[in-house]
């Protein structure tokens, strides 16, 4: 969702600024295939139905703007040419994996088009016809046996949820702090992955503190190599948990992403790949993959890493304890994506789902509320299971690996290729 700029301020920009515009960010002048440039069109017609719909595009201006200055999208209209073009794929000629992404996506903005259209589809369909995974409810006993887990990582008197939010208080940023941490954490993993994944030389993030938004973090991808990473000050950042927020925005995250699949896929023509709409496979892969970012790049021991790194700032964590807690508490996973079923498959009241989240959450009944409102958005409220589902697919595929170098080329393939969540499950 767009930020607005009353609320920012900026804290600082990582690496090189703009330098010439390299052959990729060309694709635009090259001819796209018919197919591809109606698919184009399609998904931008969505972000005039809803602000926001069009996570990223960086693709021929003129395209856009021929869009925006359109007759108004009908959403009936829009899921109508959707599986139009569906039924087209097949002859255009687009190769076996262009054709699997492009027609999972499809199947995503059917669905878009039919919700907006005021269709009645159940959430659990829902979520199957944008991400192409299917949900269940968690395990309870999953549940109950990351808090036995966390209880023994916080041991101590008094219930457990208020020992994790006594160490979640003490784990706080200070306020003050929080621009030199972000600017030390986003050097230190831009090093890690340029020498692992190489970036172009120009490449680079800013940052920025927002408020007033049901996200902790968002990427806006900008083109050329370039994004914006926007913070959240509503949220309290935590020392435990700013290593993996920027390595999940930024380096090997939604950054890293966006410029390998810039340099790679789209300079070879895949102009699809210019367009990033929420509410799609892409959004479940790119997810999964920046959760899996932190672990990825650094992997075990990414506690005592980043406690080397915070001692520099003069802060002190205790890397370790941090590690094995998050280890432990991987199990309440699936709690957020609960909570959505109980909100619009259950009807379950929000009172009641925020009870539910601060049970098995252990969250407190602020951060419970701010989920909430993620959860409760018309556009957002199925995008929970991206990180939930996205982090179980990824991670199962990434940990088949028999060793550190295939683990680290399979992560390499998520940053370069088209894939698809079928693709990963059929390995």
């Amino acid at each position: 969702m767009p930020h607005s700029g009353r609320y920012s301020r900026s804290i600082g920009g990582v690496g090189a600024a703009h330098g010439r515009r390299s052959g990729a960010a060309n694709v635009d002048r090259m001819e796209a295939h018919p197919l591809v440039t109606e698919y184009l069109r399609l998904g931008l017609a969505f972000d005039r139905l809803e602000d926001g719909f069009v996570d990223a595009f960086t693709g021929d201006p003129a395209l856009r703007r021929a869009v925006a200055d359109g007759p108004a999208p009908e959403p009936r209209q829009l899921a109508r040419k959707a599986a139009a073009l569906r039924d087209e794929l097949p002859e255009a000629g687009l190769g076996a994996e262009r054709t699997e992404f492009l027609d999972v996506h499809l199947r995503a903005l059917e669905c878009s088009g039919r919700k907006f259209a005021g269709d009645d589809i159940g959430f659990v369909d829902e979520v199957h016809a944008y991400f192409d995974v299917d949900i269940a409810p968690g395990d309870v006993e999953d549940y109950r046996d990351a808090h036995r887990q966390m209880g023994e990582v916080l041991a101590g008197d008094g219930a457990l949820v208020d020992r994790v939010a006594a160490y979640r208080k003490a784990d706080e940023i200070p306020p003050e702090r929080l621009s030199a941490c972000v600017e030390a954490f986003s050097g230190a993993l831009r090093e890690l992955v340029r020498d692992r994944y190489p970036l172009p030389d120009h490449e680079h993030v800013t940052y920025e503190v927002v408020g007033d938004k049901p996200w902790s973090g968002f990427n806006y991808y900008l083109g050329n190599f370039h994004s914006r990473v926007a913070i959240n000050a509503d949220l309290k950042q935590h020392m435990a948990h700013l290593p993996h927020l920027i390595a999940h925005e930024s380096y090997p995250g939604h950054h890293t992403e966006h410029c390998r699949k810039e340099a790679g896929l789209v300079a070879a023509g895949q102009a699809e790949q210019t367009l990033f709409v929420v509410n799609t496979p892409q959004c479940l892969m790119a997810e999964g993959l920046a959760d899996l970012a932190l672990r990825s790049i650094v992997g075990p021991g990414w506690g005592t890493w980043a406690q080397e790194i915070y001692a520099d700032l003069g802060l002190r964590f205790d890397g370790e304890r941090a590690e094995r807690l998050s280890n432990a508490s991987a199990k309440l996973l699936g709690v957020r994506q609960d909570a959505a079923l109980l909100l619009h498959d259950r009807r379950r009241s929000a009172d009641e789902v925020a009870e539910f989240m601060q049970t098995w959450g252990l969250t407190t009944l602020e951060r419970a509320r701010q989920s909430l409102r993620f959860l409760s958005s018309p556009l957002w409220r199925a995008y929970i299971s991206t990180y939930v589902e996205g982090y179980r697919l990824l991670g199962g595929w990434l940990d088949q690996a028999v060793d550190a170098d295939e683990r680290a080329d399979r992560f390499r393939r998520l940053l370069d290729e088209p894939l698809t969540p079928g693709a990963v499950r059929r390995g």
